[in-house]
């Protein structure tokens, strides 16, 4: 598994000639799980090859963040290279700077699906940690598609009666003015749309 991904990495996906960017696992509230652990240690071994950053799906109520980063800090991963993805689904400043502490990107990126953490709460949680000097680890986007399978048929009439605020301009036309609102400054907001992600991929 560890070749295979490294060479999606490194030559391209299947006869594609397409490279991957970046490598991605997910630990949900189940932890390790023997089939869990053995993609992500194959995952930090890729990463430890190549370089390579990785993204890690995580489940804020589990604080499954802190498995996913032991994991990768005791196989040799650059933690700067990490996002955990969905830490925005937490407003507990501690856990959330547990994980920044560690220098792992902070994924606040689920604006817009309220069902997991209101909008409201996810930017005073963001501003709270601009305060407090993370801006630097943080990262901010919706996870949202045009188009998921999950729903099936009827994903746009799902999106827009259960998530109307899950859409790709959310971001920039409502959440960027309530960080303004809310104290983030403007060097703050460049910081994480900007020049976090550069130094994720770079």
């Amino acid at each position: 598994m560890i070749d295979d991904f490294v060479r999606d990495l490194t030559a391209g996906i299947a006869d594609t000639g397409v490279k991957a960017a970046f490598l991605k696992c997910a630990i949900e509230a189940k932890g390790l799980t023997p089939g869990v652990e053995r993609i992500a240690r194959a995952v930090a071994q890729a990463h430890v090859r190549t370089g390579a950053p990785i993204t890690v799906h995580t489940n804020a109520v589990a604080q499954s963040g802190l498995i996913a980063l032991d994991l990768f800090a005791k196989e040799g991963v650059d933690l700067r290279k990490v996002v955990v993805g969905h830490a925005g689904d937490s407003n507990d400043l501690d856990y959330l700077m547990r994980l920044a502490d560690t220098g792992a990107i902070l994924g606040m990126d689920r604006f817009g699906l309220d069902a997991y953490n209101p909008t409201e709460q996810r930017v005073a949680t963001i501003a709270a940690l601009c305060r407090r000097g993370y801006a630097d680890r943080m990262v901010l986007s919706h996870d949202t598609a045009c188009f998921m399978d999950y729903f099936g048929g009827a994903w746009e009439e799902t999106r827009r009666t259960l998530a109307p605020n899950w859409r790709y301009d959310h971001l920039h036309d409502d959440v960027l003015a309530a960080l303004r609102d809310s104290g983030v400054t403007d060097d703050q907001i460049e910081q994480m749309l900007v020049f976090n992600p550069e130094r994720y991929f770079t």
